[in-house]
């Protein structure tokens, strides 16, 4: 039997969060892990690691990545992965005035996909069984000076989730009005908040459980 996707959030945190550690993810498919942006105290686990994805080359985290990955003797980096039954694509995403982007992580018949910052919701994430995606804003966009792009808010994600056939919606990059909403007990209308190490499998065939 073909392995499952083991998909485990590091951390689920925005920027400088007061609550999390920043949002990233280990993709464990048989003897293989490869890592998503994390930073400090969203490290993987002990262990050989593939390769270290980011979708940001020039995010506030960049040295401390580097020397997280450098510990690995790996260098973070944009780029597609193949490994064997586990392929990585990345794709852009509107963000911000430099090149960013998201990753489409497909093993069988699987698909998940890391989209944790965008300003518009990526079509080429539709179909996805799981998708980890932006909340750093509630019901409003976040927009960044000077018109460059932001971010997209939790109540416009859930129904472009649907629309695209998201069959499973994770936020994974908490922002403050997220985290003031979480205190007030609410919950997204389609998807589902996040949690730090708390790891979702996807089986080749679809839906493990």
């Amino acid at each position: 039997m073909a392995p499952r996707l083991r998909l485990r959030l590091l951390g689920v945190g925005a920027m400088a969060s007061p609550c999390f550690a920043p949002a990233g993810l280990l993709v464990v498919h048989g003897r293989h892990r490869v890592v998503f942006d994390g930073g400090p105290g969203a490290e993987p686990p002990e262990g050989r690691v593939d390769a270290w994805l980011v979708t940001d080359e020039h995010a506030e985290l960049r040295s401390a990545l580097r020397h997280l990955a450098a510990d690995r003797g790996l260098v973070p980096r944009m780029a597609d992965v193949d490994l064997g039954e586990l392929r990585v694509r990345a794709y852009p995403v509107a963000h911000t005035s430099h090149p960013t982007c998201g990753y489409r992580i497909e093993a069988g018949a699987a698909a998940v996909v890391w989209a944790p910052e965008f300003w518009a919701f990526p079509d080429w994430a539709a179909d996805a069984d799981l998708m980890f995606a932006e909340a750093s804003g509630w019901d409003r966009p976040i927009r960044f000076r000077g018109g460059v792009g932001g971010h997209a808010p939790v109540r416009d994600i859930g129904p472009e989730a649907v629309r695209h056939r998201i069959r499973r919606l994770v936020y994974a990059h908490i922002g403050r009005p997220c985290l003031r909403v979480m205190d007030a007990g609410l919950i997204p209308e389609y998807g589902e908040w996040g949690r730090e190490g708390r790891t979702y499998l996807v089986s080749p065939q679809r839906w493990a459980c």
